[in-house]
């Protein structure tokens, strides 16, 4: 005996709008789901036609039309795309629930809310893997014009989910995809979804498909070769359609001895073979050159404006070199130039400058008489709009820019070496160093010179307090202060 007494025709296996329609009558008309026929039958000769069509009940008015999350309308939409048998009779009972328990949704250990989460990933999944794995090929329609034709078997009916990424996707193109089930055309105005076919519509292939062959196992890297993690990414179930799967099994048995033989071949250098990378690689060996022939501080700026020793040149406007005057009984060292002194290519000559030159100005030291300049060469900044901010460089940016460092310290021969801030006493000590424990006292650096340790004029910058602002620079000029008196009783590093 038929135990169902209504039925609901759908358009297709994954009539989504059909279904919505249909399940506000039969909730609203009181009709449980497990009376409830949905299919996409034709039989108005058999069993079929003794049950109650759906669409010969009222629509709901406003005031009894049931009620449903949007989460649900988006859930709903996806797991009517799904294989399973019972995806309707699963969606109808949820709208059913949800008249008396409108927060079905978020318990997620309910079964029905489980299942329904589970079938709606497994569309997804599936719509994802028919937009990698669709294969196009050549054809012409009745009128002699190009036609691109796929077939594709997809694990559930998602031909109408994912039907609009290919008009996106391939827009000029006029194209057909079939599968068993559904069907879309797409003339390159319209696009057509209707019933599925037979795999003979589709071409066996095309003359593009060696070239593609080609490029699918030049690209091959067997040295990465994770057979499970590929065939969870390319499921066995796809292989058949797939022109490139015929290379696969070979190219999985051969990858051993092929990243053997990868690993065992001498080391080769990227082709470079563009203008810019040609005078990229002249610059870098006149740098090299000149970074083993340095004399003067003019060798060192000459040098260093072709460093690549780091990624911080790729940015920045250009090298920011110290200046000042050689043999100098101070030396001042940064952290890194700003966004003024990476335009301008002098160090210390934005904000942080002027309050660093008000502050020897203060303390009775002429910077004519200093040697200025920063730990790092290059500016390094993140954008925000149509600023430039800074970015504090890490401790491998530091190491690479040391030579040039000591370079100029070498030529200058200082007779104290100031550190302003920490990213410079890093350089300098060889180590993190605490400011606010070291700050104001006499250190020997690593090199065994004199030092001093100071915060940079850039945290004074950034004080929003008027009045620790104004102390902390009195601060800052006692310890420039310091410095003064304490290189009366230096004698320089030799």
């Amino acid at each position: 005996m038929n135990r169902y007494g209504h039925i609901v025709r759908l358009e297709h296996p994954a009539d989504f709008e059909t279904f919505r329609r249909m399940a506000r009558r039969l909730v609203a008309a009181g009709i449980s789901s497990h009376r409830v026929l949905w299919t996409t039958r034709d039989d108005a000769q058999g069993v079929l036609a003794t049950m109650v069509p759906a669409q010969t009940l009222p629509e709901p008015s406003a005031t009894d039309a049931p009620r449903a999350p949007r989460r649900f309308v988006e859930l709903a939409r996806l797991v009517a795309c799904h294989s399973a048998a019972d995806r309707y009779i699963l969606l109808h009972r949820l709208l059913e629930r949800f008249q008396k328990e409108p927060r079905l949704l978020s318990i997620a250990t309910d079964a029905d809310v489980a299942r329904a989460t589970t079938l709606a990933q497994n569309v997804r999944r599936c719509a994802h893997k028919m937009k990698a794995f669709v294969r196009f090929r050549t054809t012409r329609d009745r009128d002699g014009a190009e036609r691109f034709v796929a077939w594709f078997e997809p694990e559930h009916h998602v031909l109408d989910l994912v039907a609009d990424f290919f008009v996106g996707r391939f827009a000029a193109m006029r194209w057909s995809i079939v599968t068993p089930e559904r069907s879309a055309h797409w003339d390159g105005a319209t696009l057509i979804v209707a019933g599925g076919a037979s795999r003979e519509i589709a071409p066996d292939g095309d003359i593009h498909e060696d070239l593609w062959r080609t490029y699918f196992g030049a690209i091959f890297n067997p040295a990465r070769l994770n057979v499970r993690a590929m065939t969870s990414e390319m499921p066995k179930r796809y292989w058949t359609n797939l022109p490139e799967a015929a290379l696969i099994q070979p190219l999985i048995r051969q990858a051993t001895a092929r990243a053997g033989a990868m690993m065992a071949a001498p080391a080769t250098a990227p082709a470079r073979s563009t203008r810019p990378a040609r005078a990229r690689r002249e610059a870098e060996s006149r740098s090299r050159s000149l970074a083993a022939n340095i004399n003067s501080l003019d060798d060192i700026a000459e040098a260093a404006a072709g460093c690549t020793r780091c990624p911080l040149y790729r940015d920045a406007t250009q090298v920011v070199m110290g200046e000042g005057r050689p043999g100098a009984a101070i030396m001042f060292v940064g952290e890194q130039p700003g966004d003024q002194e990476d335009l301008a290519g002098r160090p210390f000559v934005g904000p942080a400058g002027r309050l660093l030159n008000r502050a020897l100005q203060d303390a009775g030291i002429e910077r004519a008489d200093t040697f200025v300049t920063n730990a790092v060469k290059h500016f390094k900044f993140e954008v925000r709009g149509k600023r430039r901010i800074h970015k504090s460089p890490n401790a491998g940016e530091i190491e690479h820019c040391r030579v040039w460092l000591d370079h100029e310290r070498r030529l200058v021969r200082p007779k104290v070496t100031v550190a302003l801030g920490a990213s410079a006493a890093r350089t300098l000590a060889g180590h993190p160093l605490a400011v606010g424990r070291n700050r104001g006292t006499p250190l020997t650096w690593a090199d065994g010179s004199a030092g001093f340790l100071t915060v940079h004029p850039s945290a004074l910058l950034r004080l929003a307090d008027a009045e620790a602002k104004r102390a902390e620079y009195r601060h800052f000029v006692d310890d420039l202060a310091a410095v003064r008196t304490m290189i009366a009783t230096v004698t320089p590093k030799h």
